[in-house]
């Protein structure tokens, strides 16, 4: 019997030893599950007025869950990449422990939507201009792709975001997900 052919990289933890981590947030072009896609520039405004300093982090979009600061937020040609520390709190500690592990290493955005044309043929909505909040660290991220890793192991992913991603797994959830757009 051959082996089912394996198509992502080894798992790598998503937190250095100092609680560094960083990633991409978002990634430009890409059709998360809910039908959300993401324009290059979409952030800008936001960088621009609030900088790193006022998007909080927290542990699965729960505001009373605060886990850490973001050092680095900024838009590149891939997306909306992000550096951070988890801080000193009990929840910070909880979420260092599942990411060391790989239980916990998603990202996802909280925003409200300030410009966006919506394609109701394709059931998808681009977004165009957004007005961030926050970014979590999520065990199921909307966007399958955007992930934290490491600080001092993560510049690979830069180049390549999906690195980490079982291809399959995210086939299948695109797959779903359409399913699902149509029966609305």
């Amino acid at each position: 019997m051959i082996a089912p052919e394996r198509k992502y990289a080894a798992p790598l933890a998503s937190i250095d030893a100092d609680g560094r981590f960083c990633g991409y947030a978002s990634l430009f072009g890409r059709c998360d599950l809910s039908g959300d896609i993401v324009e290059r520039g979409a952030f800008a405004h936001t960088l621009a007025g609030r900088g790193a300093d006022g998007v909080g982090m927290y542990l699965e979009h729960d505001p009373k869950r605060p886990i850490g600061t973001w050092t680095v937020l900024e838009e590149d040609a891939v997306g909306l990449w992000v550096e951070g520390r988890l801080g000193g709190t009990p929840d910070a500690a909880d979420a260092a422990l599942r990411m060391r592990g790989g239980q916990l290493d998603g990202l996802s955005i909280g925003f409200r939507t300030v410009a966006a044309d919506e394609d109701r043929r394709a059931r998808v909505r681009r977004l165009t201009e957004i007005d961030l909040w926050e970014v979590s660290v999520v065990s199921n991220p909307m966007l399958p792709e955007a992930r934290a890793r490491a600080a001092d192991v993560a510049r690979f992913a830069r180049d390549n975001p999906v690195t980490a991603v079982d291809v399959g797994l995210l086939a299948r959830m695109r797959r779903t997900t359409a399913f699902l757009r149509q029966t609305r």
